[in-house]
C-alpha cells in the first residue's frame, strides 16, 4: 500500500441496505475500492450471518466471505427516529445501493423520487430481481429460480436433455459484477454532471444477456440464419479431459495451435483434415474435434501433458478440486490466500481479489463488521449526542 496514499474511491459513502449475496459483494467491492461502505442491517441482521459454519454467533462464514471492509449500524426503520437517523445518512451519501423489492422501499419512504428529492446528487442503485416496469416487477428472485428463468440451467437441457443449476451462486455473483460496473459509470456521471443518479440492475435481465451473449447464436440475425445455442459450448464432447492418471483441460483455438497439438499427437494428418483445417471448420465438427482430442489425452498423465503442452503454448490446466487452490502455485506466489486478523472472529484467510493498482493489492482495511459494531460511531459522526444515540439504537434491541 506504500505506492498509493488514498484508493480511488477514498472519501466516497456509501449506504448498503443489501442482504445475502448480489448486494453485500456488490458493495463489498466498491469497499475493496476504497469506499465507506455502511452496512445498514435491520434488526437481526442480514441473514447470511448465520449461513455457513462460525465461531460466534452472527459471523458465519457466507456473511465473512462477502462483507469485508464495511462498517455496521442497526436500524429499525419501522421506527420514526431510526427513519430519521437514515434521511441523515442520505444527506451525507454519495450512494444508497439496495435489494429490497421496489414496493418495500416504498413503503419505508426510500422510493428513488423521495431519497432523489432529499440528496439531489446521490446516485440511486436498486438492485432488483426483474425490471421494475416489466410483468414480473416487484418479485422475489433468488440464485436458483434466476438460473432456472435466465435460460442458464437451460444450456444443461440443451447440451444433455436435462436442466442443471450450477453448484456456485454464479446468478448473484454475475449481477453483482454488473451492479458494481454500473454504479461506477453512475459515478463518473454524477462527477461529470453534480446530478443524482438513479441505476437499476435486473438479475433477471442481467443473466439473460448473459446466458445469450454467446447462445443467442444464429438468432442475432433478422430473419435467423441458424437456431439457438453455441455449438462449441453445448458439445458434449467438451469436457475435462480423462489422462492416464486424472483429469485435463485443453483448449487448442488457433490454427497454430492445433498443428502442434497433431503434432504432438502423431496424428499429423488431421491437421490437413478439412473437417478441422480452418477455425469455421472446426466449430461446425466440435463433437468430432474433440472426441478426438479427447481419445489423444487419455494415453499420457496429467503431468505429462502439462509439461508438453506448456510447452508448446496450448492453453491447458489441471481441474482442481477446491482443496486444491491452496496449492496452486500462481495463487500460492501471488499471495492469493491472506491472512487476517480479525478482532473477535480470530485467524481467517482473506481471498484476493482479480485486481492490482499499480503494482497493488487492494487491502482489506475494515474487519467484517459484527452486527451494529459502528452503529454510535456513525450516529456521532451524524452529529448525534449520546443520550439520543442510546435511544436509537435501543429500538433494535427490543424486537
Amino acid at each position: 500500500m506504500s505506492g498509493i496514499p488514498s484508493w480511488p474511491l477514498s472519501g466516497v459513502r456509501v449506504l448498503d441496505m443489501t442482504t445475502v449475496i448480489f448486494g453485500p459483494y456488490t458493495t463489498m467491492m466498491l469497499g475493496d475500492f476504497g469506499a465507506d461502505v455502511i452496512k445498514i442491517e435491520p434488526p437481526g441482521g442480514d441473514m447470511t450471518r448465520a449461513i455457513g459454519p462460525g465461531r460466534s454467533p452472527g459471523m458465519s462464514s457466507l456473511y465473512l466471505g462477502a462483507n469485508r471492509n464495511k462498517r455496521s449500524i442497526m436500524l429499525d426503520l419501522k421506527q420514526d427516529a431510526a427513519k430519521e437517523a437514515m434521511w441523515r445518512l442520505i444527506d451525507s451519501a454519495d450512494m444508497l445501493v439496495h435489494n429490497v423489492r421496489p414496493q418495500k422501499m416504498a413503503a419505508l419512504g426510500f422510493d428513488p423520487d423521495s431519497v432523489l428529492k432529499r440528496n439531489p446528487k446521490i446516485i440511486y442503485g436498486g438492485l432488483h430481481g426483474y425490471r421494475e416496469e416489466g410483468p414480473y416487477g416487484g418479485r422475489p428472485a433468488y440464485d436458483d429460480v434466476i438460473q432456472g428463468e435466465s435460460g442458464l440451467a437451460g444450456t444443461f437441457t440443451a447440451r444433455d436433455g436435462s436442466p442443471v443449476l450450477s453448484p456456485s451462486v454464479i446468478a448473484d455473483k454475475t449481477a453483482a459484477l454488473l451492479a458494481s460496473t454500473g454504479l461506477l459509470a453512475a459515478y463518473v456521471q454524477r462527477l461529470r454532471t453534480d446530478k443524482g443518479v438513479y441505476l437499476e440492475t435486473a438479475m433477471f435481465e442481467g443473466l439473460a444477456a448473459y446466458t445469450l451473449l454467446e447462445h443467442q447464436h444464429g438468432m442475432i440475425f433478422n430473419p435467423p440464419e441458424d437456431g439457438y445455442g453455441y455449438p462449441r459450448a453445448l458439445s458434449p464432447a467438451r469436457r475435462p479431459h480423462p489422462t492416464r492418471d486424472g483429469f485435463i483441460c485443453m483448449l487448442a483455438y488457433t490454427d497454430k495451435q492445433w498443428e502442434r497439438f497433431w503434432e504432438i499427437a502423431g496424428r499429423q494428418e488431421l491437421g490437413d483434415d478439412p473437417r478441422f483445417a480452418t477455425m469455421r471448420a472446426r466449430s461446425q465438427n466440435t463433437d468430432e474435434l474433440y472426441s478426438i482430442a479427447g481419445e489423444v489425452l487419455e494415453t499420457r498423465t496429467t503431468a505429462e501433458w502439462l509439461s508438453i503442452l506448456k510447452t508448446a503454448e496450448i492453453p491447458c490446466g489441471p481441474v482442481n478440486r477446491l482443496e486444491d487452490l491452496t496449492q496452486d502455485e500462481q495463487l500460492v506466489s501471488t499471495g492469493f490466500f491472506r491472512p487476517q486478523s480479525h478482532p473477535t472472529e480470530g485467524e481467517l484467510t482473506a481471498l484476493d481479489t482479480g485486481f492490482r493498482l499499480n503494482g497493488e493489492v487492494l487491502p482489506v482495511r475494515q474487519h467484517q463488521p459484527r452486527l451494529d459494531e459502528h452503529g454510535a460511531e456513525i450516529l456521532k459522526e451524524l452529529g448525534y449526542l449520546d443520550q439520543e444515540i442510546e435511544g436509537i439504537l435501543g429500538q433494535g434491541e427490543t424486537e
